[in-house]
């Protein structure tokens, strides 16, 4: 979850802007952050300053995610304290965008009436439209299939330095655990000329760093026109990246999130031959078990995966790799629960993201009677953590004393003495600064870093000169 961080809003201030102030709290992942920056931006491009709490706000938004049941329980919770301060408000304005809202619709009105907005994720950039309707004193409810219009809005971006570029909507997967395609909807992708152009906005901003956003970023441009001489299809994301990459002054480009289906050498040797595009791929596998995979739908077998893998680390040994991984999948074994560990180990990922199995509305898998138990997921959602942290400690041991390009994002909150920044392939590290020098000047900077502490997920240490 992602609260959106917020300058105090003066009584003077607000007494200029009739529209009063607003408040977001984002759940979920890198696509819903995208999403809450635009509609910050629309927001303000109306008249609404950032609330310095969310208990104060004129209007409070909540862009939701339902991949697991535990981030659709905090959605409710935190409806319901601002339903019960609506009842004392009747002026405030309570809005709920997101998955959830696309997948429970108007049945959210029956659960929480003092709703004034339900969207889903392809209405983001009609937020203006919406809330129009709603000052008109009309409840809205906007998660009908809808054409993304291209962004024209000014994102209210919480970094200055990195930050996301949509480049793909949506999902045309059909794996039997996730919600995604029917709550995103169908894969619509940018023009490239739209996507360049702000990333160009960006760079004038003297932006540093850009991340190409999508739920399946390789299935990029496979809906837009056009075929290349040779036959191969054109507008793909590896096309993308030769088109962005001479955008100054970025010095980084990332993307995700990949799917093994779709990821190819020409994507490799791309990432090889571009200065500016990061060793850093995040790759979901999933399962390490074939028969689980193809449960699942996913449409590759871990030999496929392992071959992409190796095809990174022959170009890029060093590269980071991280990935997504389920356990607890319906009917799986404790022998294919073993092949996801000993996929891991034979990996030796920089970092995966797990979950434990979570029935999801109107997906298949979710009525098969094959479900395992709580404690069974609990259990082997533990014993992946630990070989995720132990695996992902031992990558890092390639680090220590060596020195790193790391672009400064800002400070480290828990330690204001040091800065904080990632290096090329992701890697969060904290830097020392001498007593002598302004946190502030380093703001935005690739300084080269002597490792000195390697941590599971983060690195330490000092500017070498």
């Amino acid at each position: 979850m992602l609260k959106t961080e917020c300058k105090k809003t003066t009584s003077s201030e607000l007494s200029t802007f009739s529209k009063g102030s607003y408040w977001i709290t984002t759940f979920g992942c890198q696509m819903n952050k995208a999403d809450s920056e635009r509609m910050a931006g629309i927001l303000e491009d109306l008249g609404y300053l950032r609330a310095n709490d969310e208990f104060e706000a004129d209007l409070v938004l909540y862009n939701t995610c339902t991949i697991r049941d535990n981030a659709e329980h905090k959605v409710y919770s935190y409806l319901g304290k601002q339903a019960k301060r609506k009842k004392l408000l009747p002026k405030l304005k309570l809005v709920i965008s997101g998955c959830l809202a696309q997948q429970e619709g108007e049945s959210l009105l029956r659960r929480v009436p003092e709703l004034d907005l339900i969207m889903g994720p392809q209405h983001v950039n009609n937020l203006q439209n919406l809330l129009e309707k709603v000052e008109s004193g009309n409840q809205v409810v906007a998660t009908e299939e809808k054409y993304i219009s291209e962004d024209i809005t000014s994102a209210r971006r919480e970094s200055s330095i990195c930050g996301w570029v949509n480049i793909i909507y949506g999902c045309n997967e059909r794996c039997s655990y996730c919600v995604v395609p029917s709550v995103r909807g169908k894969e619509q992708s940018r023009y490239p000329i739209s996507i360049k152009k702000e990333i160009q906005t960006l760079a004038e901003k003297n932006y540093k760093e850009i991340t190409l956003l999508g739920q399946n970023i390789d299935a990029y441009g496979r809906d837009l026109p056009g075929t290349t001489k040779e036959g191969r299809k054109e507008n793909t994301l590896t096309d993308l990246l030769y088109y962005i990459h001479d955008v100054e002054p970025i010095r980084r480009i990332r993307f995700a999130t990949s799917h093994p289906r779709y990821f190819s050498k020409r994507l490799i040797n791309a990432c090889f031959e571009l200065e500016k595009v990061c060793e850093h791929f995040h790759i979901p596998f999933q399962s390490g078990n074939n028969d689980i995979l193809k449960a699942m739908a996913r449409g590759y077998t871990i030999e496929k995966y392992k071959r992409i893998i190796d095809n990174i680390r022959d170009l890029m040994p060093n590269a980071s790799i991280t990935a997504d991984a389920i356990v607890a999948f319906p009917g799986e074994t404790e022998d294919q629960f073993q092949d996801t560990l000993s996929l891991i180990n034979e990996v030796g990922f920089d970092l995966v993201n797990t979950a434990a199995y979570s029935p999801r509305p109107n997906t298949p898998a979710a009525l098969w009677n094959n479900q395992l138990s709580e404690s069974i997921k609990k259990e082997r959602l533990k014993k992946i953590n630990e070989v995720v942290e132990e695996n992902s400690k031992l990558r890092n041991q390639r680090y220590l004393e060596s020195i790193e390009s790391i672009l400064i994002e800002g400070i480290n909150p828990k330690k204001p003495s040091q800065l904080m920044g990632r290096t090329r392939s992701n890697r969060l590290t904290f830097v020392e600064i001498s007593n002598n020098s302004t946190p502030q000047e380093f703001f935005g900077r690739e300084v080269n870093v002597k490792i000195k502490e390697v941590r599971s997920f983060s690195l330490s240490g000092k500017i070498f000169k």
